[in-house]
């Protein structure tokens, strides 16, 4: 089976701005780039909240499109939306668990919702996901304890830092805020 990895995501909250950030990088297996540029950010919901995502790409996209869903139907509340999620996984007998992760994010919270029907929330407003995300967490919280820089320049800033490090990841950053 072909694998294709290679994603980091890092969500940032800081005075009353929310970043997602994600890397471009697209590996199959261990050793082919596939696609260097590719958008695993990007705005949902009337442009109210900002998802990333994370793992094979077939079940990221699901599970971004799943979660879509159930913020139309709960009217953009992102926890209620997150949490129907997961319980729709964890009743569902037969579901297939997908590997992927999600940071779903609005002005308020930012979510980590999981393939297998886990939902967290980051105890400081940093959360990172994907190959390089230990890198991106740790950078990101350096970063926000020691400046004053922005939600948006910590998280770009944290992704430039794990591409320097993780083979998986790479410098095409996109970003969105809320």
């Amino acid at each position: 089976m072909i694998e294709f990895r290679g994603t980091t995501i890092c969500a940032v909250r800081r005075n009353g701005e929310t970043a997602v950030a994600g890397d471009g990088q697209v590996t199959m297996g261990e050793s082919v780039i596939m696609k260097g540029n590719a958008v695993k950010v990007k705005r949902i919901y009337n442009e109210k909240v900002v998802v990333g995502f994370a793992g094979s790409v077939s079940d990221a996209f699901a599970l971004s499109e799943r979660f879509e869903a159930m913020l139309q139907k709960y009217s953009g509340n992102l926890m209620r939306a997150a949490v129907e999620l997961a319980e729709l996984w964890r009743n569902d007998k037969g579901g297939r668990k997908l590997e992927a992760l999600l940071i779903a994010a609005d002005h308020n919270s930012i979510y980590v919702i999981s393939g297998t029907g886990e939902v967290i929330e980051p105890e400081n407003g940093i959360v990172a996901i994907g190959s390089g995300g230990n890198y991106a967490l740790a950078a990101a919280r350096a970063l926000a304890s020691a400046t004053d820089l922005s939600a948006k320049e910590i998280a770009t800033r944290a992704l430039k830092i794990a591409s320097e490090i993780c083979v998986y990841t790479n410098d095409h950053i996109t970003v969105e805020t809320v």
